[in-house]
């Protein structure tokens, strides 16, 4: 007899009406705060501002919404949302793509830099600590949704997806619970390297850290989930991959470069 999870939950906490709170979006939401709390205590440590903190995080918020939404637009489903032009507003509804947050993050980030004159590395190296975290939350708002999951297992702790939009009512890979838990772990490594560094770090380490381990894990994860768009099914390396291969590089590229400033 094969062992597995049943997994039934809604995806709204509660509906009032025609408005309804979503588990996602609530989870959503308090990735920004644990991610303001947290960068409190880093700007008090390094005697910065917290009204700079105030601006990055309206930088951020703006970067990482219209980046993750407009990344699962344009790398997934172009042709839907262009007939469908409306529903690119609806992100309450899911479709965010991580890689097209990251890069509304760098976005944002370079204009915050340029128009605050504060290195971007420096930004860069503390963001990602609470990005890294965000990442769990937004995945456990993925699990909620009953989405992203993987592929078909025999494993004892594999997930049958009631709600999901599969045809078949096999258990599958919680790949949202793998990314999610690779993700906190990743947080938390930064988190405590910071504080080892006392909060001094080599610039441009931490976020070498984080692309190389973040993405490193989001390709290896790829290969055990459900393709997201038909379209993948045919493709050696799917699109999560293929995006994943030039935010590794860039990664081990600002581990280098940080390496030779510390040697």
């Amino acid at each position: 007899m094969q062992l597995f999870v049943t997994w039934d939950p809604s995806p709204e906490i509660f509906r009032l009406g025609s408005i309804a709170v979503r588990w996602y979006g609530l989870l959503f939401a308090l990735s920004f705060l644990l991610g303001y709390l947290i960068l409190q205590k880093v700007f008090k440590k390094e005697g910065v501002p917290i009204k700079l903190l105030d601006e990055l995080t309206t930088y951020m918020i703006v970067g990482t919404v219209v980046g993750a939404r407009l990344g699962h637009v344009f790398f997934y489903e172009p042709a839907w949302y262009i007939a469908h032009p409306i529903k690119i507003l609806e992100i309450w509804e899911g479709g965010l793509a991580s890689h097209g947050a990251g890069i509304g993050i760098v976005i944002s980030l370079l204009i915050f830099s340029y128009f605050k004159k504060k290195p971007f590395l420096w930004v860069m190296d503390r963001i990602v600590i609470v990005v890294a975290l965000s990442g769990f939350l937004i995945r456990m708002g993925n699990l909620m949704n009953s989405e992203i999951y993987g592929l078909p297992t025999s494993l004892p702790w594999g997930f049958r997806f009631i709600r999901s939009t599969t045809p078949d009512d096999l258990p599958r890979h919680p790949t949202q619970i793998y990314e999610g838990l690779s993700y906190l772990a990743i947080f938390f490594l930064l988190w405590w390297y910071y504080y080892k560094k006392n909060g001094k770090p080599a610039n441009g380490l931490l976020f070498g850290i984080f692309l190389v381990l973040v993405f490193g894990m989001r390709f290896l994860i790829e290969f055990i989930k459900e393709p997201q768009v038909g379209f993948e099914r045919g493709l050696t390396l799917n699109m999560g991959q293929m995006l994943s291969i030039p935010f590794v590089l860039a990664g081990c590229l600002f581990i280098y470069l940080a390496s030779r400033r510390t040697g």
